[in-house]
């Protein structure tokens, strides 16, 4: 994928914070198939920052790699605040990263459901000795158009986390 001008000037943004800061990223992604941890290694010099991506697209990968609990998927489903929080929050505990952002949506064209439509996202970061912020957004258009937004989201939530952080 090529990312338009502004993703990149985001991540240049995001990457140039967390040199400053000293902090490290990880990324837990789900619907958006590694795409944020591209468009962040789309920069050059960017391994002085980013840490490790995690795509967890199966219910197994969030247990195994980020240890979101099986329970937790069943009572809630993989598209839900509690996962998005949890896929954090273990991106975080098994990395060396400072901040973590998650994203667990429906980029569609199928699998949408009245409760859960095509375009939901939940998005969650989660910064060391912090909490762990939510958004949830539905994302109008196509599967290319649902992804790039959610990579440009989960982008500002990791500078708004970064610029919170002294």
């Amino acid at each position: 994928m090529t990312f338009p001008p502004a993703a990149i000037a985001r991540a240049e943004r995001l990457l140039a914070l967390c040199r400053v800061r000293r902090l490290r990223i990880a990324t837990a992604e789900s619907c958006t198939g590694g795409l944020i941890a591209a468009c962040l290694t789309e920069v050059a010099g960017s391994s002085d920052v980013v840490d490790r991506g995690f795509v967890t697209y199966a219910n197994e990968a969030k247990r195994d790699l980020l240890g979101v609990p099986d329970a937790l998927l069943a009572e809630v489903g993989a598209v839900s605040e509690e996962v998005a929080r949890a896929m954090a929050a273990g991106a975080l505990a098994r990395s060396g990263a400072d901040l973590a952002v998650a994203v667990t949506g429906i980029a569609g064209p199928g699998g949408g459901t009245p409760s859960k439509p095509v375009g939901l996202v939940h998005h969650a970061c989660a910064g060391r000795g912090g909490a762990v912020s939510h958004r949830r957004t539905v994302y109008p258009g196509v599967r290319a158009a649902i992804r790039l937004a959610t990579v440009e989201a989960a982008l500002d939530m990791l500078i708004e986390s970064a610029e919170e952080r002294r």
